[in-house]
């Protein structure tokens, strides 16, 4: 049939910025940064390289984007005031990240990502209602966003160094580890050994925000 070799081959679906973005998302969660390239994203995309800059600038744009994507509703709406709100924000970005490590270093690496900006907008939001004074409310807004980012990646870290399914035996190897620490030089870790092994990830993370928010009641007592 006339021309029908014309469109062998060729895509049904057209080529869109959202379709490149999911596609550099499935990447990045199997991959991470470094699987991540146009070549590579023009396979998955049965394209050339070349049709993926009309729509993303580069990969730094593609990053941003895909990091905006996967964290798009991480922001709670619900009624939550005070310390709970803080919380529900604190956990949904911790599991955000968890779930795609690659975006926690994007929001570490790019203080004016719009996400970073709206996830400290919020933070400081529910700081400013919890009293402080305007003195107090950027330190104190600071150390949450810097808290929830460090912890979550650091965790997210932690679960691609372990094999899936084998969370428990790193934990216990770590731990292993600890306990025979030089008891002179590291007395506190080698007490605390037993913990590392049997610890919640997400309870210890909630018990660092539930520290810092007592942090921040204190500082607004003291400074009235």
């Amino acid at each position: 049939m006339p021309g029908s070799a014309h469109h062998t081959g060729r895509r049904s679906d057209a080529l869109t910025r959202q379709r490149i973005v999911e596609a550099a998302v499935a990447i990045l969660d199997a991959e991470g940064e470094r699987g991540l390239n146009f070549r590579r994203l023009g396979r998955e995309l049965s394209t050339g390289p070349g049709a993926l800059y009309h729509h993303v600038a580069g990969k730094d744009e593609l990053l941003s984007a895909a990091t905006e994507v996967v964290l798009a509703d991480v922001i709670p709406t619900g009624d939550a005031r005070g310390d709970d709100a803080v919380r529900e924000v604190a956990l949904a970005v911790f599991d955000a990240i968890d779930a795609h490590p690659w975006a926690g270093t994007q929001l570490t690496l790019t203080p004016t990502h719009p996400t970073l900006l709206r996830i400290f907008e919020t933070l400081g939001g529910h700081v400013r209602a919890l009293g402080m004074p305007r003195s107090a409310e950027f330190a104190a807004a600071s150390a949450l966003l810097n808290y929830v980012l460090g912890v979550g990646g650091q965790n997210a870290a932690n679960a691609r160094m372990a094999p899936a399914g084998s969370r428990g035996d790193f934990l216990g190897s770590a731990a292993a580890t600890w306990a025979q620490l030089d008891p002179a030089e590291f007395p506190f870790t080698r007490d605390v050994a037993d913990q590392l092994r049997e610890h919640d990830d997400r309870e210890q993370f909630l018990a660092g925000v539930d520290l810092i928010l007592a942090g921040i009641r204190a500082l607004g007592v003291t400074r009235r």
